[in-house]
C-alpha cells in the first residue's frame, strides 16, 4: 500500500508547474487589491471562471472601489448581477461594503477574523482575499482544493459532515507553505479548474500524479466522493406579463429574502384560476383576452420551477397599478432592475415580432441533466 504522501509535496510539484503552466492572465490578476480579490471570489462562488469574467469585468467597470459599491443602490447592484444567479452573493457584498465604509479607514479588513465577520465572506473566501492580495498565509478551501486534497490524500469519506470537513481544513493549512503563499493558493486553485477536474481528470500530465493516493488505489473518478441528494422537487407558479403603451411590463419587487430575493419579477400567483381573477378584478378583462405562453422550466440547485406565463396586452393607458413596490418597466430604454433570467427571457418572447414564440425549457445550471424531479 502507497505510503500517504508528506503534506509538504504538494507545494513543492506545485509551484514549479504553476510558473510554467498557470492561469495569469484573468482579470482580477492584473492588479489584485483586496477589493478586486474580493469581489472575483464571491463572483466565483458556484460560477465557472469563463462565466464569471465578463460578470467581473461590467462589476469593477461600474464599481471600482468599495466605496462606490456602499454608495450604489441595492436594485442597480442586482441588476449588474442579473443573469450570474445565486442572488444572495450580491446582496451581501452590498450589505458588506456599508459595513466597510462605516470603520474608521473605511479599508477591507486586514484579519481573517475580522474578513469572516462581513456578510457572505466564509473562511475559504476571508483566506483567499489575504492569501492572493496581501501574501498572508492562510488556507483556502474552495470545491477545486477540496477535490485536490481528497485526491491526494485519498480521502474516501462522504463530504459535507463535520469530520471529513474538519480533516480537509487540517490538510489544506498543513499544505499552505509559508513562502510564495500567494502563487500556491493561485496554483492549487489552478490545478482543480485545469487539471484535477471531476470529470476526465488530466492524470498523465498532473504535476503531483506520481504522489497522489487516489491515482495509486486507481479510484480517481471516485474521488472526491459523490453527495447523497435528497429527490428533486417540481413547483410551479403563475406569471401574468402585464403590457401597456406597447414597450411596458408591470413588475413588483419580491421580498429580500429567499429564492430572487430584491429582483423584480411580473405579478405571481399559485394557480392559473387566482392569476385569471386578478386580471378581472383589476383590469376588467375577459379570459379570452390572455395570451398563454409555453411554460418555462427553471432549474435551482435543488428543485425545478415551472413557470406558466400568461400575457395580457392592455388596450388603453391603464395605469391603475401603482401600489409601493411595483414599476412600469420599459422594455425598449430598461431601469437598472435586476431580473431573473428566465424573467428576461419572457420578457423578450412578450415583445418578440414572433407571434409564435421561441420559448424552450432552460436548460439546468452548468448545462448538467437534471434528474427528474417529482410535484410536490
Amino acid at each position: 500500500m502507497k505510503e500517504v504522501p508528506d503534506t509538504a509535496v504538494l507545494a513543492a510539484r506545485l509551484l514549479p508547474w504553476f510558473r510554467r503552466h498557470g492561469r495569469r492572465h484573468l482579470p482580477w490578476q492584473s492588479d489584485p487589491t483586496p477589493y478586486r480579490v474580493w469581489i472575483s471570489e464571491v463572483m466565483l462562488q458556484q460560477t465557472q471562471v469563463e462565466t464569471a469574467i465578463p460578470y467581473f469585468q461590467q462589476f469593477i467597470e461600474r464599481f471600482p472601489d468599495v466605496g462606490s459599491l456602499a454608495a450604489a443602490s441595492l436594485d442597480e447592484v442586482l441588476h449588474l448581477w442579473s443573469g450570474l444567479g445565486y442572488y444572495a452573493r450580491a446582496r451581501n457584498l452590498h450589505r458588506a461594503a456599508n459595513e466597510i465604509v462605516l470603520r474608521r479607514d473605511r479599508q477591507i479588513p486586514e484579519t481573517l477574523v475580522e474578513l469572516m465577520a462581513l456578510p457572505g465572506v466564509g473562511r475559504s473566501t476571508a483566506g483567499a482575499v489575504l492569501a492572493l492580495a496581501r501574501g498572508q498565509r492562510h488556507a483556502i478551501l474552495d470545491g477545486n482544493v477540496k477535490r485536490v486534497l481528497a485526491r491526494m490524500f485519498c480521502i474516501r469519506d462522504r463530504p459535507g459532515n463535520s469530520e471529513t470537513t474538519a480533516r480537509l481544513w487540517q490538510l489544506a493549512d498543513q499544505c499552505t507553505p509559508t513562502a510564495r503563499v500567494a502563487e500556491y493558493t493561485q496554483a492549487i486553485m489552478d490545478l482543480g479548474a485545469t487539471v484535477c477536474t471531476r470529470a476526465n481528470p488530466g492524470c498523465n500530465h498532473c504535476p503531483v500524479s506520481a504522489d497522489c493516493g487516489a491515482l495509486a488505489a486507481n479510484c480517481v473518478q471516485e474521488l472526491p466522493a459523490r453527495r447523497i441528494r435528497g429527490t428533486r422537487r417540481l413547483r410551479q407558479t403563475q406569471m401574468v406579463f402585464v403590457l401597456r403603451n406597447g414597450r411596458e411590463v408591470l413588475l413588483r419587487k419580491r421580498a429580500p429574502q429567499g429564492i430572487w430575493g430584491g429582483l423584480w419579477v411580473p405579478p405571481e400567483f399559485p394557480r392559473a384560476a387566482v392569476a385569471r381573477a386578478w386580471c378581472g378584478s383589476t383590469f376588467g378583462v375577459a379570459t379570452r383576452q390572455l395570451q398563454r405562453l409555453p411554460v418555462l422550466r427553471h432549474s435551482f440547485t435543488h428543485f425545478d420551477l415551472d413557470i406558466e406565463s400568461w400575457v395580457l396586452k392592455l388596450q388603453h393607458d391603464n395605469s391603475r397599478v401603482e401600489e409601493p413596490g411595483s414599476v412600469w418597466y420599459t422594455y425598449d430604454a430598461p431601469q437598472s432592475l435586476g431580473l431573473p433570467a428566465p424573467v428576461s427571457r419572457l420578457i423578450e418572447a412578450c415583445f418578440a415580432d414572433d407571434k409564435n414564440g421561441s420559448m424552450r425549457d432552460a436548460r439546468p445550471r452548468g448545462g448538467r441533466p437534471r434528474p427528474r424531479a417529482l410535484s410536490g
